[in-house]
């Protein structure tokens, strides 16, 4: 099974590579829709959890994707998943770095251009997670005035976080114990 289902890894990852336009949190939706919906390898609530889980960690983003290969087909998933997420943008950011060097104006506008892609794409991330985390009203509300105080606040994010973090602790006491044995 796992011989059968790298090349499917590489095949929904590759092209991908080319859309995290603006890091690796604009591709969710799409990494969540092969995932979850086409290849159904696994459900919605196992996604969010291995997108905390790499979000806790140390490293870049993209971890998430790594841990979704293994996942779904151990180590050679990881592998799979690692090389077709990351070889094709890095080799295009390499060619095309050569033409940006030159300074052409082109370049400029081009990148100026990407700024609403890359907005419309991460606002798109959070809303694929939401969907994908929320559960119930506390969870929902916490979302909700999470983003509502990073959109309208001048202020660190990280207050909003911690708040929301302390909030959701205290809703799963509200709720029963959060870990069961």
């Amino acid at each position: 099974m796992m011989k059968s289902v790298l090349p499917a890894i590489v095949g929904a990852f590759a092209p991908m590579s080319l859309l995290m336009v603006g890091g690796a949190n604009s591709i969710i939706p799409e990494l969540h829709r092969q995932v979850v919906d086409v290849h159904a390898w696994m459900s919605s609530e196992e996604f969010a959890t291995l997108f905390a889980v790499a979000q806790a960690a140390p490293g870049p983003n993209i971890l998430v994707v790594s841990l979704i290969g293994w996942q779904v087909a151990g180590l050679g998933g990881l592998l799979a998943a690692t090389l077709a997420i990351n070889a094709p943008h890095c080799l295009l950011t390499y060619f095309i770095g050569g033409i940006a060097a030159k300074g052409q104006q082109w370049i400029a506008d081009f990148k100026q251009a990407l700024v609403p892609v890359t907005t419309g794409l991460i606002l798109g991330s959070g809303i694929v997670m939401a969907r994908a985390a929320d559960h119930d009203w506390l969870t929902l509300a916490i979302s909700a005035a999470t983003a509502g105080y990073v959109v309208l606040s001048n202020r660190n994010p990280l207050w909003a976080l911690a708040a929301a973090a302390l909030a959701g602790i205290a809703g799963g006491y509200a709720h029963g114990p959060l870990v069961t044995s």
